[in-house]
This record gives structure tokens, sequence and C-alpha cells, in this order.
């Protein structure tokens, strides 16, 4: 990853692999499971899955849906739905919402199914690929469908990295491709939201720079959440830049530096892992107003 003008750019070589494989495989299933994060459902999109899923069938699975706030996943759901696709609420670690996947997935392919059974070929198994970007939950998924632990899991992004096929109980296949970023990021709003949530590594930000920026937006757009999490008064946080508010959450948690100074990094690193956890509340940091997307 380069970041140039601070935009936040990672597309490690395997995930343009990915693209090609989707392309290529795309002729052997019948419908595509997107999968994104609920609290980001823009950012945590990849513009080109649509274009190359092109007519082919798609369900998105909103996923960490606990993790977000519920009114506004919400309207993320009425958003897809009128673009006539189905959006669902999932928790892909607890299988909260995944009873509703298949089922939605049935729906979607009606015509497909209904040929088949025409062709006395009823019994074939549905074939669904799973896609989305890195670190969004797309094992966890096929792990709780597949009723146990079939796919690599971990909680950092890149860890899948060639395709699988799965078979599900009902007899239906997954694909799990994956998951793959993109080229370029137009918009440094979407790269920060990504990294906030962990789809960009660690290891190739400034995790200082990203602790500020979420203190900040915290501040600014979820301040009860941020105030009840570290102890931190309005009057307080008051006119504060973003440095101030991260060395303000590393004097609250006791972060201290030789002389007395403030360990923003430490204090840094905790705000990001405490958010992606949760620990700081139901947050979405995207509402579906004024986007124009597929």
């Amino acid at each position: 990853m380069a970041q140039k003008d601070n935009l936040i750019q990672w597309f490690p070589g395997h995930m343009a692999k990915t693209r090609r494989l989707m392309r290529e495989n795309l002729s052997l299933v019948d419908a595509v499971v997107e999968i994104r994060d609920a609290r980001i459902p823009y950012s945590s999109r990849n513009p080109e899955i649509a274009k190359i899923v092109g007519a082919k069938p798609r369900i998105i699975l909103l996923n960490k849906a606990d993790f977000a706030d519920k009114k506004i996943t919400e309207q993320w759901v009425e958003f897809f739905k009128q673009r006539d696709i189905a959006a669902i609420p999932v928790d892909c670690r607890n299988g909260m919402g995944l009873k509703d996947v298949m089922p939605a997935v049935k729906a979607a392919c009606a015509e497909l199914i209904e040929r088949l059974k025409k062709r006395n070929m009823g019994s074939r198994p549905l074939r669904i690929m799973v896609v989305g970007i890195p670190n969004v939950g797309k094992s966890s998924f096929i792990n709780r469908m597949a009723g146990g632990k079939k796919a690599k899991v971990e909680n950092r992004p890149g860890v899948t990295i060639r395709k699988q096929w799965i078979k599900l109980n009902d007899g239906s296949e997954l694909l799990d491709m994956p998951g793959v970023l993109w080229p370029k990021f137009e918009d440094n709003e979407v790269g920060k939201n990504l990294a906030f949530t962990g789809a960009v590594k660690d290891q190739v930000m400034d995790i200082e720079d990203l602790g500020c920026s979420l203190c900040e937006i915290l501040a600014r757009d979820h301040f009860d959440n941020f105030s009840k999490r570290y102890k931190i008064e309005r009057e307080e946080a008051e006119g504060k830049s973003s440095f101030e508010l991260l060395s303000l959450v590393a004097e609250k948690r006791k972060m201290i530096l030789a002389g007395g100074v403030p360990d923003t990094l430490r204090a840094a690193q905790t705000v990001l892992d405490e958010f992606r956890g949760g620990m700081l509340g139901r947050i979405s940091l995207e509402l579906p107003r004024l986007r124009n997307e597929r």
C-alpha cells in the first residue's frame, strides 16, 4: 500500500488474481452473496463486484449488524430494497439473521429453480459465490452456514488467498473467494472507513494518525458513546483538535510515557481495537442518503 496525497491504497497482488477468478467462475454459480460491514455499507462495497456480477442474482449481507446503529441499518435495508436487492442484517459470528439467507437466495433464483424443475433437474444444488472485501466476515459466514469449521478464520485481512468450494447440509454449494479491494480509492473517506474497521492491514497504516481521525469522528458524531467509554466530559472535549482528543483518551486510560507525555500511539491502537470490537456501542459511520450505487 502507498499513501499519496493522504489517500489510503492497498491492493496486494493476490487481489488482482481474485478479480480474474471471479470473472472466470461466475458462470459456475447461480447467485452471488456479497458481504459488507453494516457500519460502512457504502465504503465496504467493492464497486467492481456489481460490474463483474452483472445480471446474476445478488444478495447483500450487512454483517456485524450488532455493532451498527439498528435504525440506520434498517434504512440501508430499505435503500437496497428500492434497488431490487435483498439486504439482510446479520452477525456471522453468532449466526444472527443467517436463517434468512437461503430463503432469500432461493427467492432471487426462483426463475432458475422453476426452469430446472421443468427439465427434471429440481434436485440440482444451488451454487453460490461468496464475495466481499478482506476481514468482512466471509469465512465466519461460511463456517456458520456449513455447521462447522470449513474455512480459515482470523481477525486480520488477507487470510483467504484461494477459492474454496464448501457443501452445505441442504446440498447447496458455496464458492468462497478471497477478500478483494480495488486498485484505487477515489474518496479518502472510504479509505479511512476501511482502515477504521480493519479491512486494511494496520502494519501499512499510520496508526496514530488513524486514531486521531477516529477520535475526531466519535467526538463529533457519536459523543455519548465516546464519552461513556473514555469518561470524557463534553467541556473537556470542546474545541479540542483530533490529536488533543487522542491525548485525552491516553490520559483517561493512564497511558503515560516517561516525563508525563501521553502515549498517543498506544491510545490510538486502543480506540481502534475497541471500535472494531463494538466496545463503544452500536455506531454506524455511514447513512444511505445521497448514495448512488448498487
